[in-house]
């Protein structure tokens, strides 16, 4: 059956992006590709069975086994959190926050996932090591294969625990906790799909109540720490880390919502 076709049928149930994202993966090729030979003849039952995942509600990231944040190709599974556009504010943040120095010699990143905000980082510093912690060992799988990937091998390490985890003096705090109510409707492919615990966290706030004397016991003269939070919490985290003795700056993502504190002290 001709690609055209293929696409023509599956917008009936999905996305026409997603159908193209899709079939254009289940031939090996880039979309564009696809996009420039649209009357090649296709083989369509692998491709079928892409599409019968998406209409059930599977993430395309998941799918794909692939997310793009900040130009880093990532590889994602079920184990980890799918790395959005909101969370690349931390990332320019932090480089306004350190414009005109040598940027941060050392970086931690608390809840690591996909290594996406550590691994952001190491790019834009090329001579920074990192630290991704998280409390989930098979997000630590991904996150240090996406290092070995990506050639940060030698300069990321990832460790198993909480929040408090990581030994040693850091320039650089990046941290994107769960910051969802429990009783929060979410999107059917959130809540079917992406893990619970990287997503929830009591009242939204819970994470943030254990975060905030452990973040700014680690600020220093010169450290910086960018926090991400939901776009209805700046007033809330902020009063928590305050509380602390933060001194705190919010920026807005692309959309406008406020999305990260940068905490110093």
């Amino acid at each position: 059956m001709r690609a055209d076709a293929l696409l023509r049928g599956a917008t009936a149930r999905i996305a026409r992006l997603d159908a193209e994202v899709l079939l254009a993966y289940a031939l090996g090729i880039e979309r564009m590709a696809l996009l420039m030979d649209l009357d090649r003849v296709v083989d369509g039952a692998a491709f079928a069975g892409l599409v019968d995942r998406r209409a059930a509600g599977e993430p395309l990231a998941y799918i794909t086994g692939h997310r793009e944040f900040w130009s880093l190709d990532l590889a994602v599974t079920p184990d980890v959190l799918i790395p959005r556009p909101d969370s690349e504010t931390l990332i320019a943040a932090a480089i306004d926050h350190f414009a005109g120095t040598a940027g941060p010699g050392r970086v931690l990143d608390l809840g690591t996932g996909s290594g996406a905000l550590l691994l952001a980082a190491l790019s834009e510093w090329p001579r920074a090591t990192g630290v991704g912690v998280d409390a989930s060992a098979a997000a630590l799988v991904v996150a240090a294969g996406n290092a070995v990937r990506l050639d940060f091998g030698d300069r990321a390490t990832f460790i198993h625990g909480g929040w408090d985890a990581g030994d040693g003096a850091f320039d650089l705090i990046l941290c994107n906790p769960p910051y969802i109510a429990v009783d929060d409707v979410l999107p059917r492919d959130v809540a079917e799909w992406e893990p619970h615990s990287a997503l929830f966290a009591g009242d939204g706030l819970a994470d943030y109540r254990l975060l905030a004397p452990v973040i700014t016991a680690r600020l220093g003269a010169g450290t910086a720490a960018c926090v991400e939070i939901g776009a209805t919490q700046a007033v809330a985290v902020t009063a928590l880390l305050a509380a602390h003795g933060a001194s705190l700056v919010v920026r807005r993502d692309l959309a406008g919502w406020p999305r990260c504190l940068v905490v110093t002290k």
